[in-house]
């Protein structure tokens, strides 16, 4: 299918031929017919990544502090190749579009085949000829709405919810400060609901038309007599502004106040500074809010993506009835659209008309599918037959993120008898990204790889939740699997998985399963296993992992991804089974109460062992970055060994202590190694089955226990003072 989408390094915007998006549960496929390109929004996207290196990082100032504190845990190196994998990659552009529905994901009631939609979101509604869209995301368009000015929609939200934080009321004055997009969209609506609407901005063109497209009265900008003008057509000074502007500066902010009547209500919508002086909203005792894009439910993934809605009588307005209503207006004809889908374009022409449209004076260009009007379901487009070369490995790799472009695909690259014949994504997008960057033949969907039989290795590095559907379809292919931790996210996952690698091995197929448990093949922990490998005491060992906070709407954190104690603990549950090398017999874990902030995220687990050793493991979510993220302790018979994040060991005996500074390298390139090595030659995988096995329901006890163990939160005790005693 056509995507448009942006070079993240260069800023160039093009049309690109990419896999089109699987059918996922809890929502729809959607064949676009038109999306809407926003001047104001996506011109800043491209404009900050047209910058140098250097001015992206004046310009985010919070993500240069974001790779610090990478680069502070996982070293420099590993942040230079974050940075760097970032930036070469292509994004997806867009976040309003309308099409018709092909494909009905499970559990979705509420859509059918060939329903009418209007969709949004940066990430679901993108400028591509096929979208997967969450079913909170999508709206049905009214009968009398034309799916052209459903576009719109998304962008209609934003303006939508500006209102609602301003609580406007029937007969008061609206001032709208920036007649963008957003701006007319918001003078529409405000007219729409009984206000009288002035329109401000900086732009002569855009004042000139301000009163064509919904307002009463426009001005300009830097004009010194506005607050007095504004005085004038309201009688008292305005009940509410709502500015809609870009700019790095306060003015936006400044000229709200000067507008205002006493008490009066500043809504920011618009990515402008916020630095506005006391002196300017104190002595009329403003009130300055923001919206948050679309509405409630934004950014909640529980939401957005759970399909998880927020009850009516308690959330009258989500994003989702935001959509609803803009489309209602729509369609009674309070708001109309039309002379801002003047400017279109087709798909083929993306590249032009961002430059077009970011260069010029409009408010949005409309971008028009070919075959909008379709409703069957998409056909995949079959592969080019790879040539058969029985000597080679050809891997195909599903998920390209962030962790296999640093970790798997740059060790994969360029091995000795490897092809990388395909790549999948979910999205299909960085798909193509992938295969640019790392030399894959082609980018495909998941059902395309993996029922291609001359494909004999599968990589899987996709969400958590996603990793036990592609092992059980790669294994009944006959394909040697490699899956990024964990193994599965639940013990229904879990015993599939041990079906189908069970009845594989009885039926003489010898499967291959591996999971990324990288700590056990690192360096550092290869000297340990040396240092005690003629013991014959019980080990007792003990972790301790800064983790670091995590917000709870993070994906990682969602319980249908296995949450974090799944998701990454494991790999400390793998590297304590391998340092001791026997069998965990009992698990215990307590968590600390989560007060709002956390996740079950905080806890300390005690692990036995067949041998009678002991590990304690604290994983912790409530520190500080500036201490190093993994810390580790062995002692046993009489000898010491500390392991400070992978760089420093110390291995003490008889009074004597040898230090090894090492290259910070958790094991992901050996791991790749010996995986490939051990396909190739149709041996075992590196860990043992059983071994993956007992660690994941080891894992999923200590989830399962941290829901519902909590420290107590009785106060500690407080001895009273004695005479004499020094307090």
């Amino acid at each position: 299918m056509k995507a448009i989408l942006e070079d993240k390094r260069t800023g160039e915007v093009g049309t690109y031929q990419v896999p089109e998006p699987e059918l996922r549960s809890g929502g729809i496929l959607v064949r676009t017919a038109f999306s809407a390109i926003s001047s104001g929004t996506e011109r800043a996207t491209v404009e900050t990544s047209e910058k140098s290196l250097l001015a992206k990082a004046l310009a985010r100032p919070d993500l240069v502090k974001q790779v610090i504190d990478f680069a502070r845990s996982n070293g420099v190196k590993a942040a230079y190749d974050a940075v760097k994998t970032r930036l070469d990659t292509l994004s997806p552009m867009g976040y309003s579009c309308s099409g018709t529905v092909i494909g009905v994901g499970e559990e979705v009631k509420e859509f059918q085949l060939g329903d009418r939609v209007a969709c949004g979101g940066a990430g679901y509604a993108n400028h591509c000829e096929v979208n997967w869209v969450p079913c909170n995301l999508a709206v049905r368009v009214p009968e009398p709405v034309a799916l052209d000015a459903a576009s719109l929609t998304t962008i209609g939200a934003i303006a939508m919810q500006g209102l609602r934080q301003a609580n406007v009321a029937l007969g008061e004055t609206v001032v709208v400060i920036g007649a963008g997009l957003v701006g007319v969209l918001t003078m529409q609506q405000a007219r729409a609901a009984g206000c009288r609407v002035v329109a401000v901005d900086l732009d002569a063109s855009r004042v000139e038309r301000a009163t064509s497209l919904g307002a009463h009265l426009a001005l300009l900008a830097s004009d010194p007599r506005v607050p007095q003008a504004v005085a004038d057509f309201s009688r008292y000074g305005a009940d509410a502004a709502i500015v809609t502007a870009a700019s790095r500066s306060a003015e936006p902010l400044e000229l709200a106040a000067k507008v205002l009547r006493e008490c009066g209500r500043i809504v920011v919508v618009g990515d402008v500074g916020m630095g506005v002086a006391r002196r300017s909203l104190y002595p009329k005792e403003l009130t300055l809010a923001m919206s948050r894009s679309y509405g409630p439910g934004r950014y909640d993934p529980s939401y957005e993506e759970g399909g998880i809605d927020y009850p009516v009588g308690y959330v009258r307005w989500t994003e989702r009835r935001n959509m609803e209503a803009f489309l209602d207006l729509l369609a009674s004809g309070l708001v109309d659209v039309s002379a801002l889908l003047e400017r279109r374009y087709r798909a083929d022409d993306g590249g032009r008309a961002y430059s077009e449209l970011l260069s010029g004076e409009a408010y949005t260009a409309i971008l028009e599918y070919a075959g909008s009007g379709e409703t069957s379901k998409i056909q995949p487009v079959p592969a080019p037959p790879i040539k058969s070369q029985r000597s080679r490995l050809r891997v195909g790799c599903i998920g390209a993120g962030a962790f296999a472009r640093a970790q798997i695909l740059p060790h994969l690259r360029g091995m000795d008898g490897v092809s990388l014949e395909s790549v999948v994504t979910a999205s299909g997008v960085s798909a193509e990204s992938a295969r640019r960057n790392f030399g894959f033949q082609r980018a495909q969907t998941p059902s395309e790889l993996l029922n291609n039989p001359e494909l004999n290795a599968v990589f899987i590095a996709s969400r958590h939740q996603s990793h036990a559907e592609y092992i059980v379809a790669a294994l009944r292919q006959g394909k040697a699997v490699f899956v990024e931790k964990p193994l599965a996210v639940n013990g229904p996952q879990l015993e599939l998985i041990q079906q189908v690698y069970g009845d594989a091995a009885r039926n003489g197929r010898a499967p291959f399963l591996m999971v990324g448990f990288n700590r056990r093949f690192a360096p550092a922990t290869e000297k340990i296993r040396r240092f005690f490998v003629k013991r014959q005491e019980p080990m007792l060992v003990h972790g301790r992992i800064n983790a670091g906070f995590i917000s709870s709407t993070h994906w990682t954190q969602q319980d249908s991804e296995g949450g974090r104690i799944i998701g990454e603990f494991c790999h400390f549950v793998d590297w304590a089974r391998f340092i001791v090398g026997s069998p965990i017999r009992t698990v215990s874990t307590t968590a600390l109460p989560d007060g709002g902030r956390y996740n079950r995220d905080n806890v300390a687990v005690t692990l036995t062992f067949a041998d009678s050793s002991i590990a304690n493991l604290l994983y912790l979510a409530n520190g500080d970055p500036a201490v190093p993220k993994e810390y580790f302790e062995i002692f046993c018979e009489g000898g010491v060994a500390r392991l400070d994040n992978f760089e420093l060991l110390q291995l003490a005996r008889n009074r004597e202590t040898k230090r090894f500074r090492l290259a910070r390298d958790k094991g992901h390139r050996r791991e790749v190694q010996l995986t490939v090595q051990a396909m190739m030659s149709g041996m075992e995988a590196p860990i043992p089955f059983e071994e993956i096995v007992e660690v994941t329901e080891a894992t999923f006890s200590i989830a399962k226990t941290a829901r519902v163990s909590e420290v107590p939160r009785e106060p500690l005790p407080v001895r009273e003072s004695k005479p004499g005693m020094r307090k």
